[in-house]
Parts: C-alpha cells; structure tokens; sequence
C-alpha cells in the first residue's frame, strides 16, 4: 500500500506540471501589465488615539448653507478615521459684526461705537427653571443664549471621507436666522466656524475664521484679543475643560458667549468680557446701597440641577488687581488684537468689575463718557490712565534700590548700615521711605535658615524707626535684636530688604504719581524690590573671599510672581517667604483645623491654605489645580527638579497634633513635605508606609527626630513619579 501511495503521488506531480507549461503557453508573454491599486489608508481608529487634533482646510456659504471641512490627525500627523454623527460632536457659527448704539436722548445722545463683536447665529430663548431659595444678588429673568448644534441631530450633514478627512453641513440656514434673535448675514463680514469633540480619552477644539465673499482667512477683521496661554498662567489645562470638558479653546468661548447672552435664573449676563472680570474681582467686588453703604456685590450664576456657582468667594490673586498685564499681553508673540482693551470701545469690564455704582455718589453704565482720552470728564482720567496710576508707583518703586554696608559684630549682636538709593543711584531721605519698613537677617541660607530656637523671627527683623538716621550719609544704622550664632565663621548670611517708598495715590484731579512725603495723609508704601545682600561670615564681618552658598532650588519665585503680581501678601520684595516662616517656626491658633493648631512653614501656607488647596478644600475650585507640582516647583530639564526628596535630612518640621489639641509634634524632612497637604487627610496606611521607611511623625522635639529619622523616601518617589502619583 506505502508503494502504491508514492506512485499515485508522483503521477499527480507530473500532471499538474504539464497542465502549467501548457497554460504559460496558452497565454503568451506580450499582455499589458495591470493598474497599480490604490494604496491603503494608513490611520489610527478614534477610539484608540491617545492624542487628536483637529484643523479646519476649508469653509463656505451657498444661500446661507455653511459647509466646512476638517482634519483629524493624531499628535504624530496620522489620520485618525471612524468619526460619526454618534459622538459628542458639536459646532457653532458666529459672525463678526460692527456695533454701534445711540446711549441717550436729545441733545445729551451720543453715538457710541462698540467695535467689532462676536454674534452667534445659533440662540435660544431660555426661562427661569430651577431657581435656588435662600440665595441672594439673584434676578432671574427670561435671557438669551447662544450655543452649539449637535452633529448627531442630523443624520446627512457629517460626511466621511475614509482618509481622516471630514465635511460637514451646518443645520442652521445662516442667511434667515430671524428669531430667537434676528441675525443679518454678511458675506463681507468675518465669520467663525467652531468645532468641539469630546471622547472618553481625549477632548479637542477648533476654529476657522474667513471671509466668505473673499474666501480670505489672512488680512480679515479679527478680534483676538487674550489667548489661552496668558489663563494658563494661573490656571492649569486640565482645569479649563468646561461645559462637561468639551470647550477648552478661548476662541470657542469668545464667539459663544456674546453680548446677548445671559443666565435666566440669575440675570446676570454671560458675555465673555463681563464674565470673565466679574469673576476674577470675585471677593472684591461690592456696590452702594440707596444709603450709601458698601455691600458686596459677588458675581452669581446658576447651573446644572440650580446649582450655584458664587464667584463673591474667589480670591483673585493679581495684586494690583489693576494690573491688566496678566491676560493682556502684549509684544512679541501676542494675538492680533491685544491692544483692544485700551480702545475705550466698551462699558462691559467696567461694569463687570466695578458695578453700575462704583461709589455712593455715582451710577452709570456708559463709563467711556467721561473715562475716555478724547473727551474726558475733568479730573476722572481715561481708564488707562486710572489703571496706570495704581502700576504706576510700582515702576518707580522698581528703579529705586537698598544698598547694604559695613557689616560688623560686636559683643555678640551684629549692625550694619542701610541707605535707599534713587535711580540715579544717591542715597534719598528718610522722608520718602516708610520707617516702619524692616530689613531682615538670615543665615545658614543654604539649608533652611536658623533654627526658630536659636533665634526667632520676630528677633531678626527690624524696623528703620528702630535705628538711627545719619542726614549725612543719608543711611541708617540697624542692631537687629538676635544674638549672633555662637560659631558663625563660613555660615552664610542674607540681610533682606522689606523696605517700602510712599507715593500719592492717583484718582480725581490726580495729575502724576511721584513719590511723596510719608507724613502725608492718604499716602502708600510700596515694596522696593531688591535682591538679598548674601555673604559669607568671617573675621567679624564679611568674608569677601568666599561666596555665599545658595538653599537648594524647591520653587521657581517667577511662577509665584507671573500669578500673583506685585504684591502676594505682606513684605512684596519678591518671593523670599522661607526666610521667615521655616518649617520649625511656631503654630497658630485655627479652630477650624483638626487639633485647633495649623503651622506657619512656608510649605504648609503654599500647599494648605485657602488660596491654594482649592480643589478639596477652602474655594473647592476646580479651576487650579494644587496637584500640578509644576506650577510652582523648579524645573530643570524636563523634570520638576524642586520636589525631589532626600535633599535636606536634618530638616525638621514642627506640627500641631490633630489628635491631641495641636500640642508640638515634630516631624522628619521628607515626611514633613507630604504632611503640608495630606496631615489631615493621612490613612492609617499611609503613616505605617512613611514610618517602615524611615520617616517620623511623632518626634518629641527635633534632636529626637534627627536621632531617629533614617528616610529612604527617595528611593521609589522620584519627582517623575511624586507627578505621575498627584495625577499628573
């Protein structure tokens, strides 16, 4: 049977051999090749792309019927495909339009020229539903509201091209938009075209300006006046994903939230512009009552379900708060229209900020009537000159300087001398300078400043009134009231100004801001901003040999300043806040925090206080996000260098005991980083993990601590890892 198997096997072979000789005869050799087929998309699905953009190529209007088309890649340029009508896909349409208004009657009229605004042609006339009881500055009233269509109520208007390329058809006939609001289409005017795709993993947004009787997208009319980038100076990314996370581009916003739009069960209005002010004066924002009276005047609207979002408790944390800089950056780099805001072609930021009654005896809403620069009403200045005068005392702070000389140390306390010195470098009386104004003495600046024991703040600063005036040299002579270290030779020291200069304020018939005469009434003082005097201690004195040695980088002063401004809460020269409250400085009393104490260390006051644990805690904002180490934080590389561990091992912290009235508990270096956020929030878990690995958290005083403490923090919490565990 093996046999008889092969020979049939080998028969097979030979047949089908012939069979193909004879076919490749059959059809000869000189036929046409065929057409290369079409090459295959190469593309990512998008419910698998980590990353989206999207880009507008093309828009135009035929009898008032928009049609776009867009792109959708991945971060990479690789087109992401399977986009339809089913996902939250959302577009909006606005036009650009020129707005005029006559504000008065008869011979007291005036023709006001707004500018140029944003009108969507998609709106909606909304009544009050769930109004909140109990809740006051409410006046809920019928408003309208511009919004979005979704891609979904349309079952022919998204196309797919199967390459990652997109049309889509507008549902709304831009040319008869006539109610809610009648909206007259112009093909010479700027219109906006907006796009908002939120996915489960990623979130996108964009926009196409153009000019439909041109086509042009380049030399149209814009108004673009703030970008993104100036809100992430205070505010993380993640936290501006707003209307359920799918708007997180401002051009979107902008063209949404237009002058017609409101909240109905507040009654306040929604335009960007009023929006935006009204709630970043938040807690300062008051208004007159018929009696005259200061009241408060917070910013209210109302949400989803009739929740309340009461913006009277936001703590804007630009100081000045006159200080339009922070989102209205000009120069190199900044949208076409930066410069808008000093146009004095609107009353929506006064009002926003300043309400219809700024003060007992005025009341208007048409502002640029007299705070213009053209027409002035005598003695009010344009709004750019009332602004200019509260920025301005701060320039001429800034061109003033603290000199630091002849250093010395005698019978264990050390003096040294001071002089002011104006911008061209001579040293000033003492008239202009606040005598109440301290300089401040460190050392051991390059660990973490002297131990509180050792000698206390209130030791270490002092007053120039505290001194003595020399009318010659013009400088003052200081004795701070500390003893100095017993062996201070190589230690290195700082002497810190907290100087200030008074100025006049500006205001009615207020011509320039100057410095003025501290006796004065009505003056202020403002911080003159200048470096620490650092040295290194030796023979007495200063070693000029040697250089002072730096504290490790943990926070970069200039993120702390590009939020806050000029002034971040009391001794404004810069960000030098760790010279005084060191991590063993003493506790205060808080009733409302477990154990009634609360720290005073830097760290704590930056990571726990209102102002800043605001997700969890104090406002419950969402809107900046504690948990971005990078906010504050050193960089280097890449890398948040400033939360790395293990850096400083004989720090101690001093804490009040949550569980025991807030009596002193100590506790060691890198453990005592984590409880600036988490003490009240620390699992029994979570203590047995930091003491396992060497942390402690119930020093008895801080010998006991250092004695113990054998931290291994840094051996897993790298600083890549410390922001991939706070969710970054």
């Amino acid at each position: 049977m093996m046999k008889s198997s092969r020979l049939v096997k080998g028969h097979t072979r030979l047949a089908l051999a012939t069979l193909m000789s004879l076919t490749l005869i059959a059809c000869g050799s000189d036929g046409k090749d065929g057409e290369d087929g079409k090459d295959g998309v190469i593309g990512v699905n998008i419910d698998a792309t980590p990353t989206l953009k999207v880009k507008f190529t093309d828009a135009k209007v035929e009898a008032g019927k928009v049609t776009v088309d867009f792109m959708l890649t991945n971060a990479n340029g690789v087109a992401v495909l399977g986009l339809n009508k089913d996902y939250d896909l959302r577009f909006g349409i606005a036009q650009l339009t020129h707005v005029t208004e006559t504000i008065g009657e008869g011979e007291e009229s005036r023709e006001a020229d707004w500018g140029f605004q944003w009108q969507a042609y998609i709106n909606s006339l909304k009544q009050p539903t769930t109004v909140p009881d109990g809740v006051d500055n409410l006046s809920p009233s019928p408003q309208y509201q511009a919004g979005v269509e979704a891609a979904s109520a349309c079952e022919t208007c998204l196309v797919d091209n199967g390459d990652g390329s997109y049309s889509y058809s507008y549902q709304v006939n831009i040319a008869e938009v006539t109610e809610p609001l009648a909206i007259a289409y112009d093909a010479d005017a700027t219109q906006r075209a907006t796009l908002e795709l939120k996915l489960p993993q990623i979130t996108a947004n964009a926009h196409y300006d153009w000019q439909p009787s041109s086509g042009k997208t380049e030399g149209i009319q814009t108004r673009n006046v703030v970008t993104i980038d100036a809100c992430y100076t205070c505010h993380q990314p993640d936290s501006l994903e707003l209307h359920g996370g799918r708007r997180i581009a401002l051009e979107n916003c902008a063209s949404c939230h237009t002058a017609t739009s409101g909240d109905p069960e507040s009654g306040n209005s929604v335009e960007f512009t009023y929006l935006i002010h009204a709630i970043h004066r938040g807690a300062e924002r008051h208004t007159y009552d018929a009696d005259g009276n200061e009241v408060p005047a917070p910013y209210k609207i109302v949400g989803y379900g009739g929740s309340v979002h009461d913006y009277g408790v936001v703590g804007f944390p630009r100081k000045p708060a006159s200080d339009c800089s922070v989102c209205h950056q000009e120069g190199s780099g900044a949208p076409a229209n930066a410069d808008l805001f000093k146009a004095e072609k609107s009353n929506t930021a006064c009002v926003a900020c300043h309400t219809e009654k700024p003060s007992s005896h005025h009341s208007s809403t048409d502002c640029m009537a007299c705070h213009n620069t053209d027409n002035t009403y005598h003695g009010t200045g344009s709004a750019a000159k009332r602004h200019g005068d509260v920025m301005q005392a701060f320039t001429l702070a800034a061109e003033l300087s603290v000199k630091v000389l002849e250093v010395s140390s005698n019978t264990g306390k050390m003096t040294f001398k001071v002089q002011v010195l104006d911008k061209d470098g001579n040293a000033m009386e003492q008239s202009f300078i606040d005598q109440s104004s301290r300089m401040i003495v460190g050392w051991d600046v390059d660990k973490d400043y002297p131990a509180y024991n050792e000698a206390s703040y209130s030791q270490r600063r002092i007053r120039l009134s505290e001194g003595s005036f020399d009318a010659t040299s013009k400088s003052y002579t200081l004795t701070p009231a500390f003893d100095m270290p017993a062996n201070p030779d190589g230690k290195s020291f700082e002497i810190w100004s907290a100087l200030e200069a008074c100025f006049n304020n500006g205001g009615y018939g207020v011509a320039d801001i100057q410095l003025t005469d501290c006796a004065t009434d009505g003056v202020r003082s403002v911080a003159i901003q200048q470096e620490p005097y650092r040295f290194v201690w030796g023979n007495n004195g200063v070693d000029s040999s040697m250089d002072a040695m730096a504290r490790r980088a943990i926070i970069d002063p200039t993120k702390c300043q590009s939020c806050h401004g000029k002034e971040i809460h009391h001794y404004d020269n810069g960000v030098n806040c760790q010279t005084c409250h060191t991590p063993d400085k003493t506790l205060r009393n808080d009733a409302d925090y477990p154990g009634g104490k609360i720290p005073s260390s830097f760290a704590w006051k930056a990571h726990e206080r209102e102002g800043h644990f605001l997700k969890y805690a104090g406002l419950k904002s969402g809107t900046v996000l504690k948990t971005d180490c990078a906010t504050c934080h050193a960089e280097s590389s890449g890398s948040v260098t400033g939360i790395t561990l293990g850096r400083s091992p004989d720090r101690v912290w001093r804490y009040g005991d949550i569980s025991n009235g807030g009596a002193d508990i100590w506790v060691s270096s890198d453990a005592g980083s984590c409880l600036s956020c988490h003490q009240q929030y620390l699992s029994d878990a979570a203590k047995s993990h930091i003491q396992a690995n060497g942390g402690i958290l119930d020093g008895m005083d801080e010998a006991d601590v250092r004695n113990r403490a054998k931290e291994a923090c840094a051996t897993c919490h790298t600083p890549a890892q410390l922001m991939t565990a706070h969710g970054n």
